[in-house]
């Protein structure tokens, strides 16, 4: 259509909300969930409450505490809360308010991360510093490739390969990270990359962790090269030793510019003659070794990974910016969100799940991870849908068998494929849009999410069935994985189910046994902010840590059961009003708030104008502003912020209302009258904007 009337589908803009922060969207909290506040320690969440005192009405965060002790945090602090992620297995101890034991412990672990921090900066520096290749700008034929791709890119697509370009660019090696759904797009933006890296005039290496995904690389790279100059090669225990070792002579020679492969392309035997780029394919499934071989030949060439579900220490490392990373949140036009069932494993099911596959025209992956008893699964199936041909595939066949199954299945030569997780990285087969998996109880959280990305890989709608033993109770780990993969249906979960991943696991293996118990006694949130602090105050002398400012201003603010109805929201947007930092971010929740729910009432509007307090007070390095009986105290942490002789013009111009407290000299009184929170912040907004410097 579109080369016809040269129009393309475009997404609204207003489709794409303002998204908060990474880490706060997935911390969705849930009544008896263990949190960490700031300053109290590790309690428990009961709830919100609403409380109406001295006539004002506003939302409480009501958390318990050790013996019982019940504490409300005003819902605009909500930010000084976060859910505790530390042991999965046992429950932390909940702590005593008032007590020093949290005070001492959070300054241990201070303590603790300083170490850690001067060891990741060393570790960055030297990466920084380290030379590799800078490549050349695009060229027309890096244009020519780029406009060759079949499919609209997504706008996360464009950015996230001008962002790897970029750093290609510099002279300092590339380390990205590519976070992005099953058929998001990630292999195109690699592909891209190899291109320009082939272009500059440096090979090119493809790895893959199954000899099958490397296939499939191999093919889309033939695909994609065709009418280019790229020489590109396949190598993996597959190919006959005769055909490998004229392969490593060229490659030794430079006469191949791309080459593609498993673990094989990683042996010592394996000589390029200028290697300068590296895509690493689901980086997660590969083991100790073969990092320790990768880490050799990365020392100074660009290195891209890509990975669904990235694992938990991946990820941190990425959290923590050692390494860079680019998020594919952005589904491909047309893409639907794969229907997810969690249900006790009938016959009944089944049958329905294959037959209403079969009829429409699809076809079935049925997921058995028993090499042994596959061929009873087989026959099971037989006896259930006789009319439906079933075929076997397992990583114990020959390679000649598994290739003839898997084209014969792609051709449509049979309705049905038992398999075991042989299938689970990249089987790219559009006409599979359901899969059966047997026992998923088994099987953790990010390989669910991989197997069910086997489906809905085209425009059709796609079913994902999640069977367990009818008779047998499950634990409570596989209740909660199974949870999260039903939870997490919606498109681009990859990385929220990383999160949550993590938070299963426990977040204290993470760092090597060390820094575990840190983990565990603050809390995984609170010890990332501990060491990111670290990190900037170790690398930026003049950094000063930003302070919360105390504000007890008397007002009505709380959002609305009529405005927002799902708690859920509710808490996100709560969240993302106590973690605004600038005026455009303001304006911003504010556009967004009224294209989402309607024109903002006035209690929200209220929130808001507090978030703009919170803002100017990080500016002015005010500590406190509290009310009482209609006069507004301002305490200013660092008086070097503000001007004297301005503060003396406001004290003059203002005819009284503003005055200095008599007993404290960096304390100013403004009388503010019974007004709203909206005019009273507007009336601070204009005498605070009057004082800085």
């Amino acid at each position: 259509e579109n080369e016809i009337f040269t129009r393309r589908k475009r997404i609204p803009k207003s489709a794409k909300h303002v998204k908060s922060a990474v880490i706060d969207t997935f911390v969705e909290l849930n009544q008896g969930d263990y949190v960490v506040h700031v300053n109290y320690g590790i309690g428990r969440f009961i709830g919100i409450e609403r409380v109406k005192a001295a006539g004002n009405e506003r939302d409480y965060i009501k958390l318990e505490y050790a013996d019982e002790e019940l504490i409300f945090i005003p819902i605009e602090q909500v930010n000084l809360v976060q859910r505790y992620i530390g042991n999965a297995g046992a429950p932390p101890r909940l702590d005593h308010i008032g007590s020093k034991s949290w005070a001492a412990r959070k300054s241990r672990v201070q303590k603790s991360v300083e170490d850690i921090a001067q060891k990741l900066i060393e570790l960055y520096s030297k990466r920084k510093a380290s030379r590799g290749f800078a490549f050349p700008k695009d060229t027309e034929w890096q244009t020519a490739f780029e406009a060759g791709f079949p499919w609209e890119e997504t706008d996360d697509q464009l950015t996230t390969a001008a962002e790897v370009k970029a750093d290609m660019e510099k002279p300092a090696p590339m380390d990205r990270l590519i976070c992005g759904d099953v058929g998001f797009g990630k292999t195109e933006i690699a592909l891209r990359a190899a291109f320009k890296a082939v272009m500059g005039g440096k090979q090119a290496v493809f790895l893959a962790p199954t000899t099958l995904l490397a296939e499939q690389h191999y093919e889309t790279c033939l695909e994609r090269f065709e009418n280019f100059p790229v020489r590109v090669a396949h190598l993996s225990r597959m190919i006959p030793r005769a055909e490998q070792q004229d392969i490593l002579c060229r490659l030794a020679a430079g006469e191949i510019d791309i080459l593609v492969g498993t673990h094989r392309v990683i042996q010592k035997d394996v000589r390029f003659k200028d290697l300068g780029f590296m895509i690493i394919d689901e980086e997660q499934r590969f083991g100790v070794k073969d990092k320790e071989r990768l880490k050799e030949l990365k020392a100074n060439i660009d290195c891209l990974a890509m990975s669904a579900t990235p694992i938990p220490r991946t990820l941190h490392m990425s959290l923590l910016k050692i390494r860079d990373m680019s998020l594919l949140a952005t589904p491909p036009a047309n893409r639907q969100a794969i229907e997810t069932v969690i249900d006790a494993y009938r016959d009944e099911r089944v049958v329905s799940a294959i037959r209403a596959e079969v009829e429409r025209g699809g076809q079935v992956f049925y997921l058995h991870n028993r090499v042994e008893t596959l061929d009873e699964a087989r026959l099971r199936l037989e006896r259930l849908v006789p009319e439906m041909l079933i075929g076997t595939a397992h990583g114990q066949m020959a390679t000649h068998e598994m290739d003839d199954v898997f084209r014969r299945f792609k051709m449509g030569g049979f309705h049905v494929l038992v398999a075991t997780t042989i299938i689970e990285n990249g089987i790219d087969i559009p006409n599979v849009n359901t899969i059966i998996i047997d026992r998923a109880d088994i099987y953790g959280v990010s390989q669910l999410y991989q197997l069910r990305g086997r489906v809905g890989r085209s425009d059709r709608k796609a079913y994902a069935y999640l069977l367990y033993p009818e008779e047998k109770a499950l634990s409570e780990i596989a209740m909660k994985r199974l949870q999260v993969v039903s939870d997490f249906t919606e498109l681009g979960s990859g990385f929220k189910i990383a999160m949550k991943d993590m938070e299963i696991r426990g977040a204290g293996n993470l760092l090597g046994r060390d820094q575990s118990g840190d983990v565990y006694s603050v809390g995984f949130d609170l010890y990332l902010r501990l060491l990111e602090e670290a990190i900037q105050r170790l690398a930026d002398e003049s950094y000063e840590a930003a302070c919360e400012a105390l504000l007890e201003l008397e007002y009505t603010g709380f959002i609305p059961d009529t405005y927002i109805t799902s708690p859920q929201i509710k808490m996100e947007v709560y969240k993302k009003i106590a973690s605004l930092s600038t005026r455009d971010e303001i304006d911003r929740v504010y556009r967004e708030l009224e294209d989402r729910f309607g024109p903002v009432a006035d209690e929200v509007a209220s929130l808001l104008s507090l978030a703009e307090i919170r803002v100017l007070c990080k500016k002015l390095a005010i500590d406190a502003v509290t009310e009482k009986n209609g006069t507004i105290r301002v305490e200013f942490g660092k008086v070097s912020r503000i001007s004297a002789e301005r503060v003396l013009r406001l004290i003059g111009e203002s005819g009284g209302r503003v005055k200095l407290d008599p007993e404290k000299p960096n304390v100013l009184l403004f009388a503010a009258g019974n007004i709203s929170l909206a005019e009273k912040s507007e009336y601070l907004r204009e005498k605070l904007e009057a004082l800085a410097v």
